[in-house]
């Protein structure tokens, strides 16, 4: 089951393409053919070359999947116009990959890769590309003392960016082979905390960028996939169906077509409906043709196939015939709950983001959980959860409110970030300190328990796991914990945990900045072994700091310098930023003597970022992805 179909006619370049990506690379061979023996009839005429916007040479083309990714940052909305993706092959043409730019809010993409399109280009080995982004009218915001609050992105100038065109270049390892006929796979992450530096002090905030943005053949991070699209077919005795690729929040356009496989386990939920497995493959048929679906899963590589988890089609979809938002619940009180960080999408309108909406719900309202097979009413959303609303919205001067009385209401996954005060058998109390990234101090936690007294704690936060192993928690260590809020009145325990991940496993990102002008020497050593960073050096400016799930460590209090090594197996990718060009490298000992030589030759390092896991016992960082901005002489 292969999962792209590139037929020709599937892919209108009518609206927004979008760049990054997640693609598979098969390097496998085009074929060849040959002249005719004398006396037999001669060979058709051959066909043209491949040509994207060209149907009739459609066969001549290879399939690039296109999908989108970002790394978590700083903020809360980064909504910016992609102009322009292009790829140069190895004989130095260009092939433009997006006949028309898009908007795009990449902070919707830090745990999930979407699926963009299945463009045609010419076979060939693809070294580079360059990515034009237009901030003229983009729309950020960052997070101020629980507040969300607009940010102006500036060069390192200081000058605020109008349009930034940044080159792409792929490792040796990774060079992009597009072969007839066949699907390749490219992510492309706009890594957001990496890229910049946040100033909150100002009105508006100041957030500096120096983008890295980097392409990879196999991601190194892994996420779940998400797939958008107007429904083609069904086949229940294949288990799959297939949707003409619409990404986003498009209102027309198709790029291409793509196939999801579905599992007996598959949770559907259908115009307002719910259903597992095959039973939601025929309520798909039922609805038919062009019912809008989003499907999300994961993706095998190898076999080119992707699997759905959840379907949401026709109604079910949010801002599709009803108004819809989502964010998290920061307070409730009777039928009445206030959703924070709401992006709100009318009815087939692109979505906005605004601070709250208040949110009526009632006995006819459907209650959905992701995971959760049964029917739920209104108790079962508590504070914390993260939601789904479809409804009515309204906006008047007193803000925006959403009548979900005849609507729904579906209850996400929601993540905790905390500290261990206790672990027992079955339960995990945590020092908490945010929900879904977000500070633990804008939640009202009233009404959340039997009574007053029994309202959720966040200095106690407490945690049923079950049968989930905890034998590596330790008092003091930072945690995260996927699940549910508990009912609405009734705890404790106020959470129930999916998944509990310790101090061992909680991914930590070290961030550091040297000024304007950089620093000549950032390291006390580099070697093939590893870097050790320069924690005292004074020419540090106000980023410096390691983020471990909660806990925030100061670089320039530790006594030592933090040794900085690479994994010993796996995946790995460590780039360099001169100017506008990303080199990216495989190898941590290649990528140790470029860093050297850059230095050497008079170079200074203006910024670094490193993602892994961080040991806090022996100030040691291991890490995964490494990147360093280095100023050229």
């Amino acid at each position: 089951m292969t999962l792209i179909d590139s037929r020709p006619g599937l892919r209108s370049p009518t609206k927004g393409l979008l760049p990054l990506i997640a693609l598979l690379a098969l390097n496998l061979a085009a074929c060849s053919g040959g002249s005719s023996p004398a006396g037999e009839p001669a060979p058709p005429a051959p066909v043209a070359s491949c040509n994207p916007s060209d149907p009739a040479t459609a066969a001549e083309c290879g399939t690039l999947i296109l999908g989108l990714t970002d790394a978590d940052g700083d903020f809360l909305s980064y909504a910016v116009d992609v102009v322009s993706l292009t790829l140069e092959r190895a004989d130095g043409s260009i092939v433009e990959t997006l006949p028309t730019g898009a908007r795009i809010d990449f902070t919707e993409y830090t745990d999930l890769t979407e699926f963009v399109t299945a463009a045609l280009v010419p076979p060939g080995v693809y070294v580079a590309g360059r990515i034009t982004l237009d901030y003229a009218a983009a729309e950020v915001l960052v997070e101020a003392a629980g507040e969300a609050k607009a940010a102006i992105v500036v060069g390192e100038d200081g000058t605020p960016l109008t349009r930034a065109d940044f080159r792409i270049v792929l490792s040796d390892r990774d060079r992009l082979q597009i072969v007839r006929g066949l699907p390749s796979l490219l992510s492309v992450d706009f890594d957001l905390d990496a890229s910049h530096s946040v100033d909150v002090a100002p009105s508006p905030a100041v957030a500096v960028a120096s983008p890295f943005i980097v392409a990879e053949i196999l991601p190194v991070d892994s996420k779940d996939f998400r797939l958008r699209g107007l429904l083609v077919e069904t086949n229940a005795a294949e288990m799959t169906y297939t949707v003409a690729i619409r990404p986003f929040h498009l209102l027309d356009g198709e790029f291409g077509r793509a196939a999801v496989l579905v599992s007996d386990t598959t949770e559907f939920e259908v115009n307002g409906d719910t259903f597992t497995g095959v039973d939601g493959l025929r309520a798909l048929q039922a609805a038919g043709p062009r019912t809008p679906t989003i499907a999300l899963g994961t993706l095998d590589v190898a076999a080119r196939e992707f699997t759905a988890r959840l379907v949401l089609a026709g109604s079910s979809v949010p801002g599709v015939d009803i108004d819809a938002a989502w964010g998290n619940v920061i307070s409730r009180s009777s039928d009445s709950f206030v959703v924070r960080g709401g992006t709100v999408q009318l009815a087939d309108q692109r979505p906005f983001f605004h601070r709250d909406i208040t949110v009526t719900i009632g006995p006819d309202t459907k209650i959905f959980r992701t995971g959760f097979d049964g029917p739920l009413d209104g108790s079962a959303i508590s504070v914390g959860q993260n939601v789904v609303v479809r409804g009515d919205v309204s906006v008047s001067d007193t803000g925006i409110r959403i009548d979900a009385t005849a609507g729904a209401v579906r209850m996400n996954v929601t993540h905790l970030a905390g500290i261990v005060n206790a672990a027992v058998p079955g339960q995990l109390d945590i020092e908490l300190h945010a929900i879904d990234r977000r500070r633990v101090g804008i939640f009202d936690f009233t009404g959340t328990g039997t009574g007053p007294e029994t309202d959720a704690d966040p200095a106690n936060y407490e945690v049923a796991t079950g049968n989930l192993l905890l034998a590596n928690q330790a008092i003091g260590r930072p945690v995260l914990v996927y699940g549910f809020p508990n009912a609405f009145g009734a705890a404790p325990p106020d959470f129930t945990g999916r998944t509990v991940v310790d101090f061992a496993g909680v991914r930590s990102v070290l961030g550091v900045g040297w000024g304007a002008a950089g620093t000549a020497a950032p390291f006390l050593s580099i070697g093939n072994d590893g870097l050790v960073l320069d924690n005292h050096n004074p020419d540090i400016d106000l980023r410096h700091y390691i983020k471990q799930g909660p806990v925030l460590v100061d670089l320039t209090g530790l006594d030592s310098g933090t040794l900085i090594v690479p994994l010993e197996t796996g995946r790995m990718l460590f780039v360099l930023k001169t100017g506008d060009s990303l080199q990216l490298y495989a190898d941590f000992a290649d990528f140790a003597s470029a860093l050297a030589d850059a230095l050497a030759a008079g170079g200074t390092a203006r910024s670094m970022f490193a993602r892994g896991l961080y040991e806090s016992d022996g100030n040691r960082f291991v890490a995964y992805r490494i990147g360093v901005h280095i100023l050229e002489p």
